[in-house]
């Protein structure tokens, strides 16, 4: 089958067309998934974990198509939940290889069943970046996933940074459906599409200095909860700009990196975190995309054979949702 893999230094990449596939008989706890696509994922090739599987292959968002259940005994009831030809998607596990292949596998704890009003492409856009959403608003935040259309009492008002990005999309459309007042920063090539996505108020950062923002009215303008996706400066500054006993989460770096010494509230507390699989969380965003509530981003998407200018496109840092391999 065709694989892309990393071979020598971290970053390097070659497209081996007869890499072995993987069998139910050497990885007995697994589903073989046919995959259709996966996503790509910004400065994944620089992460320590992949590295820990004997060839490490990036991508580790998949959509496709259930060949075969584990062959195990299932730990718990006997039944496994899954099917051969089931539409599925996934976040799987960064220590295992990952699903720029032909061929996949995927624990059961990993997967849910693909949203039918979805393409592969758009699916495979969904798993990491969602889940990395969902768990800083909803485990990490002060959020709760009770979707209602209208606010009661006074909202939870959620600051979400790089908002167009690939996580900060999920940021606002989650935040939104949980009746949160929804903040965005971005460039002002997105400000619209921000909007858009459910956000109250979007911060054009070329105009927009965000403490001077806030403290024309702390009232009303300052955050319980940050969602930071950038880092930098823009970090530094939310910590400023969050309400006593507020939290700054970040995906980005560890959140205390950039506290400033001076100008934060009293018990202020940041919250870093790595996105972990999980299926049933997957589930529910799947209902949530079939009920048109939400949605994926697909910047845009390559062949297998276009691996390079795909991670060109990724690493430079203005793809707007999921940068895309159709794998088959």
């Amino acid at each position: 089958m065709r694989a892309l893999i990393r071979t020598g230094t971290p970053k390097t990449l070659t497209l081996d067309l007869s890499h072995p596939e993987p069998t139910p008989s050497g990885s007995p706890d697994y589903y073989l998934i046919r995959t259709h696509a996966t996503a790509l994922t910004r400065e994944e090739l620089t992460w320590p974990e992949p590295l820990q599987a004997d060839i490490p292959i990036p991508g580790y968002d998949v959509a496709g198509v259930v060949i075969s259940t584990p062959t195990a005994p299932h730990p718990e009831n006997g039944t496994y939940k899954f099917k051969p030809g089931d539409e599925v998607y996934a976040m799987t596990t960064f220590v295992n290889q990952g699903n720029a292949r032909e061929t996949s596998e995927a624990h059961e704890t990993e997967l849910a069943l693909k949203p039918k009003n979805m393409s592969w492409e758009e699916a495979a856009s969904v798993p990491l970046s969602a889940l990395s959403a969902w768990q800083a608003l909803f485990t990490h935040g002060r959020l709760s996933p009770t979707f209602s259309e209208t606010r009661h009492g006074t909202a939870t008002r959620v600051l979400v940074t790089a908002a167009s990005g690939s996580v900060g999309i999920w940021g606002i459309q989650l935040a939104h459906l949980a009746s949160a007042e929804v903040i965005g920063i971005c460039g002002p090539a997105n400000v619209q599409f921000v909007k858009d996505l459910g956000a109250d108020t979007v911060l054009d950062y070329t105009k927009t200095n965000l403490v001077e923002w806030v403290e024309e009215n702390r009232e009303t303008r300052e955050f319980d909860v940050v969602l930071d996706c950038i880092g930098g400066q823009t970090l530094e500054d939310a910590w400023k700009c969050t309400k006593r006993e507020g939290k700054v989460i970040s995906v980005a770096v560890p959140p205390e990196s950039k506290k400033p010494a001076k100008g934060v509230a009293e018990e202020v507390t940041g919250v870093w975190f790595i996105v972990t699989e999980s299926g049933d969380q997957l589930g529910q965003i799947a209902r949530l995309i079939e009920q048109e509530k939400c949605k994926g981003i697909v910047d845009c998407v390559y062949e297998m054979e276009q691996f390079q200018e795909a991670f060109e496109r990724l690493e430079g840092g203005h793809a707007k949702g999921k940068v895309i391999l159709k794998v088959q």
